[in-house]
């Protein structure tokens, strides 16, 4: 049930960590971020993404959740609203409402995605942002080039608004070919703000590291907040983290391999099991899974199923299976 990769982190990667040890890397670095690992993060975007980012658009913290909640925490006034299209990973409702702001969750039924028209429909003169996961955490949708490119065409109608990608399973994918809206929009370049990391694609969870790319003034702003809440992120951990941006990338093709296979077994079990059924997954390493037509079955000891979590609480109790 937990959102992490069971691989281990690349050699190369605890190579890089241990001998920062050694070379006594052990000190405050700067709050956002070491030159080296924020120089690796603006080539790794140029690279992959066709980004072009300068030092002061850079802010790296104590995973892509910080960075995040302090983007949340820098811009969010009181009533401010945050579009996030379900499904959605938890804690963005949460940080919404923790400064403030007011979730408008969407529910995006076809193919668990957001449209133009669902996402206009939702736009008023308070909408300060709009959230976009992909691939989605939990039902593992992609946005393809098209699709981002038809909600940046409503976007550019509403210059009051401005959107965070959450990119972090970029380099998770299986049928597709990543974009991130900037990419595929440049005119929305300075309302963008991509939010990234290591946890996922380097299976680096326990690391904490994640960053933040867009407008200076605003990273600005969240180095501030960082500077008295957190200070830098580990030194440590930033060594490993510029060491992971810029080696070795061999080892993804396999694993997304394995990923792919353990996917499509999954979601061909899970559709033969009655009761149950499973979309297949574009990207990251969940499947979403309807148990909708197991409401109001009773279990072997006479409990009814009436909704997700009674059936969550069967799974867990009479057959030891955590689902979230």
């Amino acid at each position: 049930a937990a959102g992490e990769p069971d691989f281990d982190t690349p050699d190369h990667i605890k190579k890089a960590a241990i001998q920062a040890i050694s070379e006594g890397k052990t000190k405050y670095t700067a709050v956002d971020g070491t030159r080296e690992l924020k120089e690796a993060i603006i080539n790794k975007l140029r690279k992959d993404n066709n980004l072009e980012y300068t030092l002061n658009q850079i802010c790296v913290g104590t995973g892509a959740k910080q960075v995040l909640f302090n983007l949340f925490m820098a811009t969010i006034n009181s009533g401010d609203e945050v579009i996030i299209p379900a499904p959605y990973w938890v804690s963005y409702v949460d940080m919404v409402s923790l400064f403030g702001g007011l979730p408008v969750v969407v529910e995006c039924k076809q193919n668990f995605k957001l449209t133009a028209e669902l996402l206009k429909s939702r736009i008023t003169k308070k909408t300060k942002w709009l959230i976009l996961n992909s691939p989605n955490n939990p039902a593992g949708a992609v946005y393809t080039c098209d699709e981002l490119k038809d909600i940046a065409q409503i976007l550019l109608e509403y210059p009051h608004m401005n959107v965070v990608t959450d990119d972090i399973y970029e380099h998770i994918i299986y049928d597709e070919k990543f974009f991130t809206i900037a990419q595929v929009e440049p005119k929305l370049y300075d309302r963008v703000f991509v939010v990234n990391g290591v946890s996922k694609a380097y299976a680096m969870t326990g690391w904490r590291i994640g960053y933040i790319a867009g407008r200076s003034d605003v990273v600005k702003a969240i180095s501030t907040l960082q500077s008295q809440s957190t200070s830098n992120p580990n030194s440590i951990a930033q060594a490993a983290a510029a060491a992971a941006l810029n080696g070795d990338h061999s080892f993804l093709k396999e694993r997304t391999r394995i990923f792919k296979s353990r996917r499509d077994f999954m979601v061909k079990e899970l559709n033969s099991a009655p009761g149950l059924s499973a979309s297949v997954p574009q990207g990251a390493f969940y499947l979403f899974v309807s148990c909708e037509g197991l409401l109001s079955k009773s279990t072997k000891s006479g409990e009814i199923i009436n909704n997700d979590l009674d059936f969550t609480e069967y799974l867990l109790g009479d057959h030891l299976v955590a689902v979230v």
